[in-house]
């Protein structure tokens, strides 16, 4: 797969997410055939202040190389200059514009999604990057329930200068509820000529496969099924490749991915005792008798507690 300059080994994407892809996880899915990974979306108004905490989520190192900084924001000119300061810092790849977020903290502030009620904003915030940053830049959207709208909001983005566009098929009102619907990015990737990338409910191989063949798209990205469970990635890609599910301990392979990913996250000085707390509920999901689990994750108070009760998963089954 190909993206401005970029030649992927596979056109398996990891989302952006919000308290979930930071540079410790980023690396586990790039471990497991990720070929390109998102940070955390980052606020445009706090690099411009230089937040010393938003700024972290654009760590990044050598190994994880290439990779992209999803910002968000809704002033072309704020958004402009965040993405050079980022741009500076850490050579990112791709600067990707967040236009799907649905969260009522962020469309409250006129981002996310709730950028696309404008297209004339999201031309000029498209443009104004492009024209200005070295960077190639992208975006991800969220659809209407209206194809036309949503069409124009694809063709804008586009027209801007993009490099290439993620479509996540569920509108803002829909939040994660019900399904993402597929034949939004199949019109899309209809319309335009640069790359297209389809996101929203991909969880495992046939559902891969499914998207790709129904939609024509130059990619995957996954998001949710992917927390707790970077090695989706591997599993995806030899489904793709051979048709058939690649068989596998799950438990026992997301107690040593849990226990990796403290590891990683000691290793680029990232270690929070909240967020370790929060990934191993997460590294629980699938596992049988994973809600007895996570009650003993609510009860543990201490990083070894929290250990004890991961490396204890397994024998619950």
């Amino acid at each position: 797969m190909k993206i401005a300059n970029l030649t992927l080994p596979n056109n398996l994407l990891l989302a952006p997410m919000a308290n979930i892809t930071n540079l410790a996880f980023r690396m586990l899915c790039k471990k497991y055939g990720a070929a390109l990974t998102y940070s955390e979306m980052i606020s445009a108004n706090a690099v411009v202040r230089q937040g010393e905490k938003t700024m972290q989520r654009g760590l990044t190192c050598e190994d994880e190389q290439p990779f992209c900084i999803q910002i968000f924001g809704n002033s072309p000119d704020t958004m402009t200059e965040a993405a050079l300061i980022l741009e500076e810092v850490y050579r990112p790849a791709i600067i990707d514009i967040n236009m799907g977020c649905p969260a009522p903290l962020i469309v409250k502030q006129d981002c996310g999604s709730a950028l696309l009620r404008s297209p004339s904003l999201v031309h000029d915030i498209v443009s104004n990057l492009t024209d200005n940053i070295s960077t190639p830049v992208s975006a991800k959207i969220r659809v209407f329930d209206d194809m036309e709208k949503t069409l124009e909001i694809a063709r804008t983005i586009e027209s801007a200068g993009a490099c290439a566009i993620t479509v996540h098929g569920r509108t803002k009102e829909q939040m994660y509820s019900g399904t993402s619907s597929l034949e939004y990015a199949k019109a899309i990737k209809k319309e335009l000529f640069i790359p297209v990338i389809a996101n929203g409910d991909i969880k495992d191989g046939e559902s891969a496969k499914h998207a790709l063949e129904y939609t024509e798209c130059d990619g995957l990205m996954i998001g949710r099924a992917a927390i707790g469970h970077p090695s989706i990635f591997r599993q995806i890609s030899y489904y793709l490749e051979n048709e058939e599910t690649l068989e596998t301990d799950n438990c026992t392979q997301q107690v040593n991915d849990f226990m990796e990913y403290i590891e990683l996250v000691k290793k680029y000085d990232i270690f929070s005792l909240g967020d370790i707390k929060a990934q191993s509920k997460a590294f629980t999901k699938g596992v049988a008798g994973s809600r007895h689990i996570r009650e003993k994750l609510n009860d543990a108070k201490t990083f070894c507690s929290i250990i004890d009760v991961i490396n204890g998963m397994c024998d619950e089954t």
